[in-house]
């Protein structure tokens, strides 16, 4: 057991560290070109098939790489210094590659598809970065759990691949999906907290002394309740405007020409907006209830859906038979905004 840490084989173990070492420094000025690069506009004419598998036999070979240096430190004998910098520059190759291919993929696509694919690229990069920096963590010769899982890790961040959107529609479509997942999840549990009756703590707060209405900061007021009501109103319009913009846009959406790409990526842009918006709205709605608070995040979140809704008006995907429904929810956040407004209005 101690010779595994004789001495002796110490200076080959160093030597075999340094092209890891090389590798990771490498690996880490592409991670931040990726994230900070702008694309290039130069190949014309582009085409998306060709982009896509070109992309897949990248991140296909860089799978492959992961699993040859994976093996190459996980038993006996060393590697030598020879074979560990080859297996470092078919690395580094792959993830060159990866980049590169990345970069072919010009923003007249879509941003929104754009961001997609650089957050793919940047997993696979910090994925082969944490296997590099664990090989080099630990005794060279031994397999530990950690390089395992790091292994594993990079091989699933290159399958990501295969589930990209293929265009600019379904990105926007997957984004659009994203933030009513979280809208709705917001509402959900906001509806799970009144249906607990007036104290949403009361499994917590429970006091023998004061009883449950010890602590008014635990529970809300009618006058609170009232403002609550239009509240939730004002989370299920969102919920609604993002389900029926989503719907639109699957059925009608286009990126076939650059103003259809761009209108496209306004919504997804807004709805990016909506999502964080709702869940500040519903933070403040629990108790003690600050109305100031709720007024301010209502506002922020009226102003967000008008403009997500005006956008979905004046796109590509709004046929004149989809204006009723846009109307109609138009008019459920002007309602519920200047419901909250009356109700706050002496809080001013």
């Amino acid at each position: 057991v101690t010779g595994h840490y004789a001495p002796v084989a110490a200076p080959a173990t160093m030597e075999v560290r340094e092209p890891l070492r090389d590798l990771r420094s490498a690996l880490r000025a592409v991670l931040a070109r990726v994230r900070e690069g702008e694309p290039g506009e130069g190949r014309e004419p582009f085409e998306l098939p060709p982009f896509w598998d070109a992309l897949g036999q990248t991140f296909k070979v860089t799978s492959q790489e992961a699993t040859k240096l994976s093996l190459a430190f996980s038993r006996p004998p060393l590697t030598s210094v020879e074979d560990c910098r080859k297996l470092s520059e078919d690395v580094q190759n792959a993830i060159l590659a990866v980049a590169t291919v990345y970069y072919w993929l010009p923003k007249g696509q879509g941003t929104t598809l754009r961001k997609m694919v650089r957050e793919a690229t940047t997993e696979v990069v910090e994925g082969m970065i944490q296997l590099t920096e664990t090989i080099l963590s630990a005794p060279l010769e031994s397999l530990s759990q950690e390089q395992l899982v790091s292994t594993g890790g990079v091989w699933e961040a290159c399958e990501q691949v295969s589930n990209l959107p293929r265009d600019n529609q379904a990105a926007v479509a997957s984004a659009l999906a994203a933030c009513l997942a979280v809208v709705k999840d917001a509402l959900e549990e906001m509806e799970h907290a009144l249906v607990e009756g007036q104290d949403p703590y009361s499994d917590i707060m429970e006091d023998e002394e004061l009883g449950f209405r010890g602590n008014r900061d635990t529970y809300w007021s009618e006058a609170d309740r009232k403002l609550l009501s239009s509240c939730m109103g004002l989370m299920k319009a969102s919920k609604a405007c993002l389900k029926k913009v989503l719907g639109v846009v699957k059925a009608y959406g286009k990126a076939d020409l650059p103003e259809h790409i761009a209108q496209l990526d306004d919504l997804a842009d807004i709805a990016n907006e909506i999502s964080p918006s709702v869940d500040e709205l519903a933070l403040s709605m629990y108790p003690p209830m600050n109305q100031l608070a709720v007024r301010l995040n209502v506002s922020i979140c009226s102003a967000f859906l008008m403009n997500f809704l005006h956008f979905c008006r004046t796109s590509h995907v709004c046929l004149p038979s989809e204006e009723g429904w846009v109307q109609f929810l138009t008019g459920a956040v002007d309602h519920n905004m200047n419901k909250i407004k009356n109700f706050t209005q002496g809080q001013l």
